[in-house]
């Protein structure tokens, strides 16, 4: 595709899907912010900045710089205590406006952190770029996704300096305090670090040519369906992973070590009894492979 056209999908994209996603996931950093429009335009800017830049480089280098899943685990586990940090601070001094040179010089860094937590759409702004195998490419898609979302974080800026100001910044702190957590306990989910039990109901993988196994999930807007699948050890295994109208987050997962944007088909080989789990690249949902 052209950067012209690769722009214009991704500012269509950050309009119509990426706003509520990427400002739910991302917009906690607003919170040490509470400026005036000036202040939220330089956290835009910064945030153009960081995503062209690296759809710049995914398109030049493709797959070989996406982070490993324990990285990104890490830094959606920062970046929720970053958010609560924020959040009591405003509960503690909501009546004092933070210093300028400060305030200055933590919004466009605070813009270009948001590259470092990913929403579903992001994710798949980030294959196109990858896809584009171009430098010129890649960061046009990123530029435009960028564009679209910008009338969101916009408004929240706004929002956000408005509660601020009134009786509502202590409501708005707590939900901050909130949104933290949720990151925090998203990161420890990805990152596989939180105690996860699957349930004993199974769908049963059923024998394809060759004796191996076959395995159909599906990627909903609730999860993954089945949540857990059933298999034989010592039996390779075909999983069809497909994607579902309005998947978004869970249309990429990690399994096995491995990657995977839907919809694929993964071949796992014989495996030892025991559970394998997979789960979206956000932390979100979670599935699980019962080897007997």
């Amino acid at each position: 595709m052209e950067p012209v056209a690769l722009f214009v999908s991704g500012t269509a994209a950050g309009l119509v899907a990426g706003t509520a996603s990427c400002t739910a996931v991302q917009g906690g950093l607003l919170f040490g912010l509470q400026g005036t429009p000036r202040v939220v335009a330089r956290f835009l800017a910064g945030r153009l900045a960081s995503y062209v830049t690296a759809g710049a480089v995914l398109g030049a280098l493709g797959s070989m710089v996406r982070l490993p899943p324990p990285v990104r685990a890490g830094m959606l586990v920062a970046a929720g205590f970053m958010v609560i940090f924020f959040a009591l601070r405003m509960l503690r001094h909501r009546r004092c406006e933070p210093r300028p040179p400060a305030r200055r010089l933590k919004a466009p860094l605070l813009g270009a952190a948001t590259v470092l937590l990913p929403c579903g759409v992001t994710l798949s702004m980030e294959m196109l770029a990858v896809t584009s195998a171009s430098a010129v490419g890649g960061a046009a898609v990123m530029g435009g996704f960028v564009v679209g979302t910008a009338p969101a974080f916009a408004l929240l800026g706004f929002v956000l300096r408005r509660v601020s100001q009134s009786r509502l910044a202590a409501f708005a702190g707590v939900v901050a305090v909130a949104a933290g957590l949720w990151t925090i306990t998203s990161g420890l989910s990805l990152g596989g670090w939180l105690p996860q039990e699957a349930s004993r109901a199974a769908a049963m993988a059923k024998t394809g040519p060759g004796g191996v196994q076959l395995l159909t999930i599906w990627a909903t807007e609730r999860g993954y369906r089945p949540g857990v699948s059933q298999a034989r050890a010592g039996v390779p295994v075909e999983v069809d992973f497909r994607a579902g109208e309005g998947a978004a987050c869970a249309t990429h997962l990690t399994i096995d070590g491995r990657d995977v944007d839907l919809p694929a088909t993964v071949h796992l080989p014989a495996q030892p009894p025991g559970q394998l789990r997979y789960v979206c690249a956000m932390g979100m949902f979670t599935g699980f492979i019962t080897f007997r």
